[in-house]
């Protein structure tokens, strides 16, 4: 069976079903393994990979998962059958910040603890049904054909693979050179964490507000935080970079002991780097939603600007880091924080 920790399992009938299928698949690979001698079972490599496949019946679409009791996060024990459960049950929130959104995969076949690799290239295996986005790359000189992760079906397929995490392009694929939305991703150079960082959020928020834009923040599921200020009016990279960068060296003259908004390592310790580079056709970011790759099962979290505040004036980093059962039952409490990311219409205004 799967552990959970959660108390709050998704209600919808249909996902308590494919989950159903998932704890049944986890029960049989651990029977099948459980008949080979100890010596096998202890060495992975040896066992029949047919005795570690199984497939789920996702929305009507066949599914194969393999490997489901691999541990992913040996810290937590968490493991890919977990892994896969964590997005089936959040994907009623997820699937809207990825539809249409080309994918970069990032995939970590052994767990946190093993290698990882980027593939922006669909993998040629995949279904027949998992749709693609195609995307000149004027590096490559070549076009780039995308995963997009626009049912719950390619979303098990690609956790399946070992994506853990889900970067997106800013932009939709009907028209790649136009963001919905503009973001700064605030990284702190230690000593400083993510309380400097929930500092540096509140005045980028205040200076946003200043020129008639509303933001929203959530946790990078790492070690800072990033601010989206949704936009969904034509605009281009060549509007809404510049924009960011000017936001992010207006803060670094009004807070030049806290803010610094050039990648230069040797200029971020104890401050707080303003990423406004990934306002860029060729970059992607983390979704909404998506699990990170560290110790523990983390989430890139939508929070609210109360806990922002809340954090620095506790100068608590815990108030700011969510786990995937904490995120679930946020969820559940709360819906969707990122929501208006997706629908609130909004003007870059031109700066003095």
């Amino acid at each position: 069976m799967i552990q959970r920790r959660s108390n709050s399992p998704s209600k919808i009938p249909e996902l308590c079903e494919i989950r159903a299928q998932l704890g049944a698949a986890v029960t049989q690979m651990k029977a099948r393994s459980a008949t080979l001698p100890a010596a096998i079972r202890r060495s992975r490599s040896k066992i029949s990979p047919a005795k570690s496949k199984s497939a789920l019946n996702v929305k009507g679409k066949t599914v194969p998962v393999s490997n489901l009791d691999k541990i992913f996060y040996p810290e937590t024990g968490f493991t890919k059958a977990q892994v896969i459960d964590y997005y089936i049950r959040i994907s009623p929130v997820l699937l809207p910040h990825l539809k249409d959104r080309p994918l970069t995969l990032k995939r970590y076949p052994d767990g946190v603890q093993g290698g990882f690799f980027y593939e922006k290239r669909c993998p040629s295996y995949r279904p027949e049904w998992i749709q693609t986005a195609t995307v000149w790359s004027e590096r490559h000189d070549s076009e780039i054909h995308y995963c997009m992760a626009n049912d719950l079906p390619s979303i098990v397929w690609a956790a399946n693979l070992g994506d853990l995490e889900l970067h997106t392009f800013l932009a939709k694929k009907q028209n790649v050179e136009r963001p919905t939305m503009v973001v700064f991703d605030l990284d702190p150079g230690p000593p400083a964490n993510i309380v400097q960082c929930a500092q540096v959020a509140q005045w980028l928020k205040s200076e946003l507000e200043d020129v008639g834009l509303e933001s929203f923040p959530k946790t990078s599921g790492s070690k800072g935080l990033q601010i989206y200020i949704p936009l969904n009016t034509p605009v281009s990279y060549e509007e809404t970079k510049p924009f960011a960068r000017e936001m992010a060296e207006r803060l670094t003259r009004e807070h030049p002991e806290l803010v610094v908004a050039r990648m230069e390592k040797r200029l971020r310790g104890g401050k707080v780097f303003v990423d406004w580079s990934q306002n860029d056709s060729h970059k992607t970011t983390v979704c909404a939603y998506s699990l990170r790759a560290k110790a523990r099962p983390t989430i890139s979290a939508p929070v609210t600007w109360e806990e922002v505040a809340s954090a620095l004036k506790k100068r608590d980093a815990n108030i700011l880091s969510f786990l995937s059962d904490e995120v679930l039952e946020r969820v559940a409490k709360k819906g969707d924080l990122f929501e208006p990311v997706l629908k609130l219409k909004q003007k870059l205004p031109a700066l003095d």
